[in-house]
């Protein structure tokens, strides 16, 4: 153990310890503030940023239908903290869970100019569609909405991207009522069973529209439920986002 020295010194010549005491001691330093809203913000853009990468790479879309894509997922993040559109747990997944799954439906169907998305909600894949055909001459999508608050938000959706949408606020099965002209491709995404969206698209069918329906890992029960009520020869295609499928059909049957 080291001896203390005349004058409160250790023996070494260095100060003992509590020396010194009336020496200015060093300022705390402030710590900034986090404003963990804004700092969560800013993590998801990242994240969300970053799923725009995958998503484009699994369906390339123009410079013009990403800036539209662009508008609509500032719009519908806008909206969410107000109006439930897309499940919360899906928002840093929007662009691979969403628009990828919605955009792989144009390359389905490559030759459909008019679309109808029946129960378009938050607008997938309605809205998603309408941005891809911006620049088709001729091109259309209805949307048919069935909850006010969802339907205005999908006519703002259009207006903000400038894209050839046109919103009905209607019971999904008075689509027929409510859609003049022709259809070429009818779909629905995470609306009802298939039997039951077979049912709200039969009418347009009849009239010569083919049906996209994007399906989970469970179709088969699907189909196998939706052949009791219908005759059916479905295609199926895999997703490109995940563990789904799409069902298309050309035509459709009721059973007797």
């Amino acid at each position: 153990m080291k001896q203390r020295g005349p004058g409160g010194r250790s023996s070494s010549g260095k100060p003992a310890a509590g020396e010194g005491a009336s020496r200015r001691s060093e300022p705390t330093p402030i710590k900034p503030k986090i404003d963990k809203a804004s700092a969560n913000d800013r993590s998801l853009d990242s994240i969300i940023a970053a799923d725009k990468l995958t998503a484009l790479r699994l369906a390339p879309v123009s410079r013009e239908t990403e800036e539209r894509l662009d508008r609509y997922i500032a719009l519908l993040r806008e909206w969410q903290a107000k109006t439930n559109l897309v499940a919360p747990s899906t928002l840093p997944q929007l662009w691979t869970r969403h628009i990828a799954d919605s955009l792989q439906l144009v390359d389905l169907a490559p030759s459909a100019k008019r679309w109808a998305d029946l129960g378009s909600g938050g607008g997938f894949p309605g809205i998603v569609l309408a941005c891809a055909m911006a620049g088709t001459p001729g091109a259309s999508v209805h949307l048919v909405e069935r909850i006010a608050k969802k339907a205005a938000f999908l006519r703002e959706a259009v207006r903000v991207t400038a894209s050839p949408g046109l919103v009905h606020l209607a019971e999904i099965g008075d689509n027929v009522d409510r859609i003049t002209g022709p259809v070429d491709c009818v779909t629905a995404r995470a609306l009802a069973p298939l039997h039951q969206l077979i049912g709200f698209a039969e009418p347009l069918m009849r009239q010569g529209a083919k049906a996209l329906f994007p399906k989970g890992q469970d179709v088969e029960a699907e189909l196998t439920e939706a052949a009791k009520y219908w005759n059916i020869q479905p295609q199926l295609h895999q997703s490109r986002t995940g563990d789904g499928w799409i069902v298309e059909l050309t035509s459709v049957e009721q059973r007797g």
